[in-house]
């Protein structure tokens, strides 16, 4: 059974259709972006994963049961929404302990976590004062309060400046190798392309592509794959003979219209020598573009 599953899901504001038929799974130990363009259903989704807004059909579970059946759901599932507020009166360190005394999580997990999101410094400061990046970081450590196994971070590197969002990529890492599942909303493509092992596309509440990242950026027309070697020209006629498509690419190089293996194979057959054999796939904004039809 998946960490997360979300299994037919459909809501529906009005006359807006939000999210459609909506299913797909988010594996444990693995980090799973969530992307798609602004008014996918992506909010929407994680909304009704946590039980704030009701699907008109469809479940959202996490191992089988719902978010309102966990029995201590702050130590199960940690969740930062991109709308998270503050008191702004309160201290960095007072939020994080009216936090945890709510959620009957230890107190010394206060002074621990400040350490973790480099907020010691500031734990006395009021809120208010705080800049965009640090209520990140303070909201990212409420959500880990509960040392729980489902991390959701809707939007995670708002306001984190270049070190802010190594820093975070870097958790969301050690967090997937503790065996912990790790599912992220962003629009910063470049960034989910570093971070994640597995994405899931939507577009207009419905799912246009997910499984893990190299499965996803292929070519809609199969894997394609680049070859260098010092024939170029009897490897491109041998692979023609097996039906292969190849064109020159550049100084000694082909691309193929295949996997790395079946180029390999045909090399080896007949004793081609390769100096470079690489898969090609597209970007993950260009692939995004492709799966979403250019959605704005």
């Amino acid at each position: 059974m998946a960490a997360i599953e979300i299994q037919g899901v459909s809501k529906r504001f009005g006359s807006v259709q939000a999210v459609a038929d909506l299913s797909f799974t988010v594996e444990a130990g693995r980090v799973t972006g969530f992307i798609g363009p602004n008014g996918a259903g992506k909010s929407t989704t994680l909304r009704v994963l946590l039980g704030l807004v009701r699907a008109n059909a469809g479940e959202a579970s996490f191992d089988g049961r719902r978010y309102e059946e966990l029995e201590h759901p702050s130590a199960h599932v940690g969740a930062v929404l991109e709308e998270a507020s503050f008191h702004p009166g309160r201290t960095g360190r007072n939020h994080l302990r009216v936090l945890a005394a709510a959620g009957r999580h230890p107190r010394g997990r206060v002074p621990e976590l400040l350490e973790r999101v480099g907020l010691t410094a500031a734990a006395n400061r009021r809120v208010k004062g705080y800049s965009m990046g640090m209520r990140q970081r303070l909201a990212i450590a409420a959500a880990l309060l509960g040392d729980p196994d489902v991390l959701i971070l809707d939007e995670p590197t708002n306001g984190l400046d270049p070190p802010g969002i190594r820093w975070m990529r870097d958790l969301l890492r050690a967090e997937a190798s503790r065996g912990r599942t790790v599912l992220v909303s962003s629009h910063l493509l470049s960034e989910v392309a570093q971070s994640v092992d597995d994405v899931v596309v939507i577009a207009r509440g419905r799912l246009r592509a997910s499984g893990p990242l190299e499965s996803v950026l292929g070519t809609p027309e199969g894997p394609v794959t680049r070859v260098r070697s010092a024939d170029p020209e009897r490897l491109a006629a041998l692979l023609h003979e097996r039906g292969i498509a190849a064109e020159p690419h550049d100084s000694n190089a082909l691309l193929v219209r295949g996997a790395p293996d079946v180029v390999g194979a045909v090399a080896a057959d007949h004793r081609v020598a390769l100096v470079e054999l690489v898969a090609v796939s597209r970007s993950l904004e260009e692939a995004f573009l492709e799966l979403t039809e250019g959605q704005a």
